[in-house]
């Protein structure tokens, strides 16, 4: 760009996009306004589809930032002009365009030549399957009940198939998956091309045998895996149920249900299909069922059936009259569902989610009658499950990178011999036969042992005493765990306990602690007992009171706000029938309470500690049992369950009259109370106004708490008819139910009388502080992703040790457009070494503006908080990670919500907590504690990748060594396509001969589990990727082209008078080299490893003297042939020994000074 004082430059549109693609990648630098070589000026960008250029600020000029220099502060790199300066953009520009829709990089020629053409196959047969299946079309039902066909539309059958393959589908996928590799590819080449006798340089079986047995081998374990997924489809398709039909009740296999069908559900009986729930044998109608393999959560959720039916004196009645059900189409949410039953009578029900049965939940109380609405791939389970892409590891591919190298090595040494032979007559076949000579340099074997090494690996890691319960999901990735530097892990269930112990009440002027709430329970005995009614006196009386009818309310409200509800078990030799009373029936039983948050659980535990117990819960009443053993029943006249929207629960109930138990915490007989408990940033506009409540709670999460704001409002019985009919009317509109629903409740949560502010612990998991302060030391970077609020996350940061004492922690202004963004982030620019805590709202806006530059500042804090996010985004955020840094990462947690993040991931490790299984059966990896992540990172990610790339080059250096010699052979007989060794002995090299002490490296380790875990800094070394890379691969190459070489020009030179045998010296000079070599390298040895040395050594000594034919057994008994084999082998090893044992001398591995 040319500067001239006093002009004025114009940019064109395309210049004008440049400009703010290299400003929003910080690469512009701000310089001085009295800068000699510059002055002030104006920049107007100028495009030709505005009717106003935009002037930028003035006293401005930009230049390309140099690499080297080092004077410019990062904070004075602006990333937007300053709102003086009317700098506008244009929405359509490139920086406010989404980030999927944002240009990829750049694809080049060695893409289309390498993976381009298996993405193009991929991508055709999708978009060809895609069309001859045509796309599913979902439309609302009405569904007779009355008609056994009740309408021609053809619905999905009830069939669950989770196998990849069938009888037709088989062979051919299976061969899709092998050849798409470039490595099993090359070698089908070869082997067709052996057909043609022309280009043929040995027996077919040298290359089909090996080619052969590895696809026999993987054609018989994804036979065997697909069989058990038939087994098991099998067995879930065949399982009975009981269909009520006009005869009767018939018994029916799950993949016969259609829709329509009434289908009787028993206890602990898995739901077959999406159903509406009609009737159950309970009188109320409600029924329980157990969630955890759809939504992650243990807790038992309440369900009822609609009214009308559960009215009915049977089940017979169902086929009486008209009646229809209108549901939905089918949709992936399973927390909503709208619909409605219509009997011939003209009364009508509105449906909702607590009508429901999902599939593949399980009836955990009672026995359901429901009519299914969807079946198959309709239903909301199989809907939401998504087929997770296939993880590679990036050791794979970095050995399918080098597989490449080695096929362009073969080329060139082609190329090479066939330019030194002469291109004279049929050349082209010439240089086929020696593209097939050469191509043991790239080894077919080395795709085998990796995969069974990972199997090894899998074992070792679920057979470690030290992480008991860990199960390895997936075999494919062990080695990825030893190159971590970016683990993102959720808090709650993950860090913390998710178990709630209640820790603080407080009233405004009062605040009670663990170590008080013998006070909260003095003050219930008060308040509940007979005198307090009749009970007046002074002044200071009537404070004292005022205090206990305080406490009281609170203690009342928590008790029956909430979705809690005892379920009494029997206790082992008591009597399991029904007590006249629930109070008798707790103390022959055992109650435990279920719900679906375990803070709810928490608090009601807590209300019974101190005297006012729940003992009863239906689906229209609740009992509570007071300090004096009386009973307080209200009636339930209204439910609004908490929701992540709304972040509060309300619920409506009516006192009766016979239920008082006098004093302050009764009420007046028939009074209706409206209790409502949430978040304080919600209830902060329900209550009256106060001024203590924000700061009690900013108080409470600073000490890790989680808080709950309770508040209450007495109704008038007018004024509770009046809600109701609005309420029945919203919730039976079909258009914007949820809508309408929402602001009849709005209506109603206003002016509320604000009890008290609770505060709940979350305790942490044994060991997060060392674990968390192990994996920093290690280098690895961790965020914490959590969907709690700001104050609560920045404290469990805190204790957890997540931040360290030394470092401080930015916190992240709430910012809603573009130039907040700006500023914050240039504040958050200027410091350094500090923790971030951000909130989901403002990472989407920085995000959305200043992808690159966030991405930048972020990746460079020793921790990242993001709180209040949602499950979206934490996959993001793993996504933004890996295409941001190109690290690995690794994800952990716990709940159903974190599957899409632990999906994301390189690797996925998954916790079997308190919300269920989901997070483990979806992981890679699956432990029961977040402190066994250490020992599954810095020792079995250590060892996998260690010993995969050793593996990895000495399957690599087997051909390359055995190459080498066929080159030098070939060039001394006048470049002739002839093969050195018998297809026989080509075969047993790569097998029997040399394999058993090769693979025997998955054995092999440089360090202790001892001496990994307490110096986490040896894993650095790993992140750096030393153990594989082009450097030692190009090392390898070399030695193997010395020792093939060496071995061949001693051969032809030194032993010229017994070239007849050279055979039998070579090869076995071969074998020994490639046997010492194993030895040299072996930093552990194990048992099994010697025993594979001498087993692969005295196998090839038996086929010495068993395969005459290949070689001289007369020869091989002379000293002549042994001398000769010993100093090819000496030269070809010696010097290899003493070069490394001068490196171990003068630069030593890290490892070796704590050894």
């Amino acid at each position: 760009m040319v500067v001239v004082r006093g002009f004025r430059i114009i940019f064109s549109e395309k210049a004008t996009l440049e400009y703010l693609k290299l400003q929003r990648r910080s690469q512009w630098q701000q310089l001085s306004p009295d800068d000699d070589e510059f002055s002030a000026m104006h920049v107007v960008c100028s495009k030709t589809n505005r009717s106003s250029a935009a002037e930028m600020e003035p006293n401005v000029v930009y230049h390309r930032a140099r690499s080297d220099d080092s004077t410019g502060g990062a904070d004075e790199v602006p990333l937007i002009m300053s709102e003086q300066s009317g700098f506008e953009t244009d929405e359509n520009e490139y920086l406010m365009r989404h980030r999927g829709s944002r240009g990829s990089h750049k694809r080049t020629i060695g893409y289309y030549l390498c993976d381009g053409w298996r993405d193009a196959c991929h991508r055709c047969c999708e978009l060809f399957w895609g069309r001859c299946r045509g796309r599913k079309d979902y439309k609302p039902r009405t569904i007779f009940l009355a008609q056994q066909n009740p309408t021609d539309q053809k619905y999905s059958a009830n069939i669950i198939r989770n196998q990849k393959y069938s009888v037709i589908t088989f062979i051919p996928l299976v061969l899709w998956e092998q050849f798409k590799y470039f490595l099993n590819f090359f070698f089908l080449m070869m082997a067709c091309s052996q057909f043609i006798p022309e280009i043929r340089v040995g027996y077919l079986y040298t290359y089909w045998g090996p080619l052969l047995f590895v696809l026999f081998v993987t054609m018989v374990r994804e036979a065997v895996d697909d069989f058990r997924r038939f087994f098991r489809d099998h067995e879930v398709n065949s399982q009975k149920y009981k269909k009520l039909t006009k005869r009767g009740a018939v018994n029916v296999a799950s993949s016969s249900i259609k829709v329509g069908d009434l289908i009787i559900v028993e206890k602990n009986q898995r739901v077959p299909a999406d159903m509406v729930l009609v009737r159950t044998t309970e009188k109320a109608g409600a029924c329980f069922i157990r969630t955890d393999q759809l939504d992650g959560e243990t807790d038992w959720k309440l369900r009822l059936a609609v009214p009308s039916t559960q009215r009915l004196s049977s089940e017979m009645d169902l086929f009486e009259g008209h009646s229809k059900l209108f549901a939905e189409k089918p949709q992936k949410d399973i927390h909503s569902f709208i619909g409605t039953f219509s009997r011939a009578d003209g009364t009508e029900d509105s449906l909702n989610i607590e009508n429901t049965l999902w599939t593949n939940t399980v009836l955990a109380s009672g026995m359901a009658l429901g009519v299914v609405v969807y079946t198959g791939y309709e239903t909301r389970s199989v809907m939401n499950t998504s087929k997770p892409n296939m993880k590679v590891g990036l050791l794979d591919l970095e050995v399918n990178n080098m597989s490449k190298i080695l096929f362009l090595m073969v080329v060139i040494l082609s190329l090479i011999m066939m330019a030194l032979k002469g291109f004279g007559g049929p050349w082209y076949r010439y240089m086929f036969r020696f593209v097939v000579l050469f191509s043991y340099i790239i080894p077919l074997s080395l795709r085998v042992n990796l995969d069974v090494g990972k199997v090894v690996y899998a074992w070792m890691i679920q057979r470690d005493k030290n992480i008991p319960g860990t199960t390895v999901r997936s075999t494919t990735i062990p080695e990825e765990m030893g190159r971590i530097q970016y683990l993102l892990s959720d808090k709650t269930g993950t860090l913390t306990q998710n178990e709630m112990v209640f820790k603080r009440l407080h009233l405004g002027t009062v605040s009670y602690t663990s170590e008080t709430m013998d006070e909260v329970q003095n003050h219930l005995k008060v308040s509940f007992s007979p005198q307090s009614a009749s009970s007046t006196g002074d002044s200071g009386r009537k404070v004292r009171r005022t205090a206990v009818t305080r406490v009281s309310e609170a203690v009342k409200a928590l008790a029956l706000c909430h979705n809690v509800t005892p379920v009494y078990e029997t206790v082992e030799g008591s009597d399991a029938e029904q007590s006249d009373t629930e109070a008798d029936q707790q103390i022959n039983q055992k109650v435990v309470y279920q719900a679906s948050s375990p803070d709810e659980v928490a608090l009601v535990s807590w209300t019974e500690s101190v005297g006012l117990t729940l003992i009863k819960r239906d689906l229209n009443s609740m009992t509570l049992q007071t300090p004096d053993s009386h009973l307080l029943r209200f009636t339930i006249l209204q439910i609004f369950p908490f929701t992540s929207e709304t972040k509060r629960m309300g619920i409506v109930v009516r006192e009766e009259s016979e239920g008082g138990g006098g004093g302050a915490g009764g009420g007046g007989g028939g009074e209706i109370t409206f209790y409502m408990k949430g978040a304080d940033v919600v209830m902060h506009n329900i209550v009256q106004y106060n001024d203590w409540m924000d700061e009690e709670c900013g108080n409470m999460a600073r000490e890790g708490l989680r808080t709950l704001v309770v508040s209450k409002k007495t109704l008038t019985e007018e004024q509770y008819q009046d809600f109701e009919n609005r309420y029945h009317q919203a919730k039976m509109s079909v258009h914007e139910r949820a809508a309408k629903v929402a602001a009849v409740v709005e209506s109603l949560e206003r002016d509320m009388e604000l009890l008290c502010v609770t505060g709940v612990e979350d305790k942490l998991h044994d060991g997060v502080r060392t674990t968390l302060e192990l994996l920093r030391n290690a280098g690895i970077r961790v965020w914490m992703l959590t969907g709690d609020k700001l104050e609560t996350a920045t404290c469990i940061a805190k204790s957890s040790r997540l931040v360290s004492r030394t470092q401080s922690i930015h916190t992240f202004r709430t910012v809603a457009d573009r130039s907040e963004a700006h500023l914050e982030l240039n504040a958050f620019r200027r410091k350094s070494d500090c923790a971030l805590v951000i909130t989901g709202e403002s990472l989407e806006i920085c995000l959305r503006y200043y992808e690159h530059e966030f991405m930048e500042l972020s990746c460079q804090c020793p921790a990242v908080v993001v709180c209040r996010c949602s499950p979206t985004q934490k996959a993001d955020i793993v996504k933004l990670l890996k295409a941001h840094t190109g690290k690995q990462t690794c994800a952990i947690g716990d709940g159903g919500n974190d599957v899409s993040m632990i999906q994301a991931a390189d690797v996925g490790v998954g916790i079997v907590g308190k919300e269920g299984k989901q997070a483990a059966l979806a992981a890679d990896f699956s432990i029961t504690q977040f402190s066994y992540l250490g020992r599954l990172l810095l020792v079995h990610g250590r060892n996998s990748y260690k010993r995969s790339a050793s593996l990895s080059q000495f399957v690599i250096h087997r051909g390359l060594i055995i190459s080498s010699m066929q080159a030098v052979f070939s060039a001394v007989f006048y470049f002739a396509s002839i093969a050195l060794f018998p297809g026989f002995l080509m075969v047993g090299y790569a097998t029997i001969f040399t394999n058993f002490p090769v693979f025997s490296l998955v054995l092999d380790k440089d360090v202790s589990s001892e001496i990994a875990m307490t110096y986490p800094e040896l894993y650095k070394d790993l992140t750096k990727g030393r153990s594989l890379n082009y450097r030692t691969f190009f090392m390898w190459v070399l030695i193997s082209v010395y020792q093939g070489g060496i071995i061949m020009f001693l051969a032809f030179f030194l032993f010229e008078a017994d070239f007849i045998h050279i055979v039998s010296i070579t090869f076995t000079a071969l074998i020994l080299t490639e046997l010492l070599m194993v030895a040299l390298t072996v930093r552990t040895w194990h048992y099994l490893m010697i025993v594979g040395e001498f087993l692969s050594l005295g196998l090839y000594i038996a086929s010495l003297f068993i395969f005459k034919s290949y070689f001289d057994v007369e020869f091989l008994h002379s000293w002549d042939f042994v001398w000769k084999v010993v100093v090819a082998t000496s030269v070809s090893c010696i010097p290899l020994l003493i070069l490394k044992y001068i490196r171990r001398k003068f630069a030593p591995p890290s490892y070796t000074k704590l050894t």
